[in-house]
């Protein structure tokens, strides 16, 4: 037996077709930065008095399984995580695929993911994921990564082998580069903008309900919602009119990778807040929107992914 090292941990995930339950086979590997899954049970003390100074045992309490993952944003892989929050795309195309994912699906899946520590070893199946918050951040350069933060029902013992199974072959890792991001104001590029979060929550609402194993019923999608920021330098009066005048407008933040693959983050109806403009010193003025996105009449927020991978 070893010591667990995150330079050999792996992650495995295959979508669910009863909630709770790790499907049997269709596991793939699931490349990941870092990763805080797993199960948690805390202690309740006890409250007995009337028997000495000394406690007796504590209670286990309710099980929780929450957490984020951060992933690369990638051309292929990152088509799986869109599919959890948002469920399955509309794909058209042969060779080079489309998949169009949106928001406010009446229903959403979920997927178990297993943790794998190979040199211990130690094999986790967690169970019941469903997808509940997406955050990209933009800026000019370095590694462009998306954290997902899950909810769970629960997970399994560790064991000493893996129940995932053989795995479905690898897909290309290719990863989009932050060098290669594009801010569109209607679809016309959008200039200095210095830095870009983009947020996507599904406002998942925990059944909790009374149960032996202490575990989460399910987790129903809630409100969608997208919301974001952007800081731009003060060039143009383009977004203050768009704030003042409080019309919404589309924004879309997309990545490319060679001719043919791209990801573009659209939201139809974005309003902006009216900010101020601070002069701090000598160098240029920034101004922060934080904007927020409506689904009146379509989704929030729509996801276009265009590879070579026919289906999720």
């Amino acid at each position: 037996m070893g010591r667990a090292r995150g330079a050999n941990a792996k992650l495995a995930g295959a979508f669910e077709t009863t909630y709770g339950t790790p499907p049997a086979t269709g596991f793939i590997g699931l490349p990941f930065v870092s990763s805080n899954l797993g199960a948690e049970q805390g202690l309740l003390e006890s409250d007995l008095l009337g028997q000495g100074r000394e406690p007796y045992d504590p209670t286990y309490d309710v099980v929780t399984n929450d957490g984020d993952v951060v992933v690369p944003v990638d051309v292929r892989y990152i088509g799986y995580w869109l599919k959890l929050l948002f469920g399955a795309p509309a794909t058209t195309g042969s060779d080079l695929y489309t998949h169009a994912f949106s928001s406010g699906a009446a229903t959403l899946p979920s997927m178990a993911i297993e943790t794998q520590l190979p040199d211990v070893p130690s094999y986790a199946m967690g169970y019941g994921y469903r997808a509940n918050q997406l955050r990209i951040s933009m800026q000019r350069r370095g590694l462009l990564n998306a954290t997902v933060s899950l909810v769970g029902k629960g997970e399994n013992a560790p064991s000493a082998t893996s129940v995932a199974g053989t795995l479905l072959t690898a897909l290309a890792l290719d990863r989009f580069a932050q060098a290669t991001g594009e801010i569109k104001r209607e679809g016309v590029t959008l200039g200095s903008i210095v830095s870009a979060d983009v947020n996507f929550t599904n406002n998942l609402d925990k059944i909790e309900t009374i149960q032996p194993d202490g575990e989460i019923e399910d987790a129903d999608g809630g409100i969608a919602m997208a919301t974001g920021s952007m800081t731009a330098r003060f060039a143009n009066n383009t977004l203050v009119t768009d704030a003042t005048s409080q019309e919404p407008v589309e924004l879309s933040w997309s990545w490319s990778f060679g001719e043919d693959f791209s990801l573009i983050l659209t939201c139809p109806r974005v309003f902006l807040p009216r900010v101020k403009r601070p002069i701090q010193g000598p160098g240029g003025v920034q101004a922060t929107f934080n904007w927020q996105a409506s689904g009146e009449g379509g989704p929030s927020l729509i996801a276009e992914l265009i590879n070579d991978v026919a289906s999720f």
